[in-house]
């Protein structure tokens, strides 16, 4: 059973920025990719980005093209989100989640291709 953990979240102001943590366990962490996700209020769950299990592939939403990076350091069994110039509209809550097919060279946006979820983090972003 795979555990993933986030914290970092917060409330910020627009055009600030927080650094968003997902913490893994139970499985070898560098075999396998990670995704961030966001759900607002009253909306569907919307991927926010991705990254394969060596960091040599990553993928975005458009959405946060140019403000957001996934990074992961496999020492530590975590993987990050960056989160720069905020925008109100980013206010969510935000979960990891992990691929279960290990070493993929590319994971994508579609939450079905994830097995493994954390709980959340929110993230709040004041106008």
């Amino acid at each position: 059973q795979v555990q993933l953990v986030e914290s970092g979240g917060g409330l910020e102001q627009a055009g600030g920025s927080l650094r968003l943590s997902c913490a893994a366990s139970g499985r070898s962490f560098s075999s396998y990719g990670m995704g961030w996700f966001r759900q607002a209020p009253g909306n569907e769950r919307e991927f926010v980005a991705a990254i394969n299990w060596s960091g040599g592939s990553t993928y975005y939403a458009d959405s946060v093209k140019g403000r957001f990076t996934i990074s992961r350091d496999n020492a530590k069994n975590t993987v990050y989100l960056q989160m720069n110039s905020l925008k109100p509209e980013d206010t969510a809550v935000y979960c990891c989640a992990a691929d279960p097919v290990p070493f993929r060279r590319r994971v994508g946006g579609r939450a079905n291709e994830y097995a493994y979820w954390g709980q959340g983090t929110q993230v709040t972003v004041s106008s």
